[in-house]
């Protein structure tokens, strides 16, 4: 477990990495949340709640729901 323990320190060395990476996180879901709640998404809504995936899935959400939006109209 060399590995692990070598990313531990790295981290604790450079937590801003990780306060970064979590307000990137928080700001896309709570976009992607608000429009899943907005376009009544409630599995949507559910997914993006419980899973973290380092805003890829809330950012996912956001562009195809744009797209549909657009072909709807």
């Amino acid at each position: 477990m060399p590995m692990l323990e070598s990313l531990n320190q790295f981290l604790i060395k450079n937590i801003w990495i990780l306060i970064v990476l979590s307000i990137w996180e928080l700001i896309w879901k709570a976009i992607a949340m608000w429009k899943a709640s907005k376009n009544n998404h409630k599995m949507w809504f559910s997914i993006i709640l419980i899973i973290n995936t380092a805003g890829i899935l809330p950012i996912l959400y956001i562009v195809f729901t744009k797209k549909n939006k657009k072909k709807s109209k």
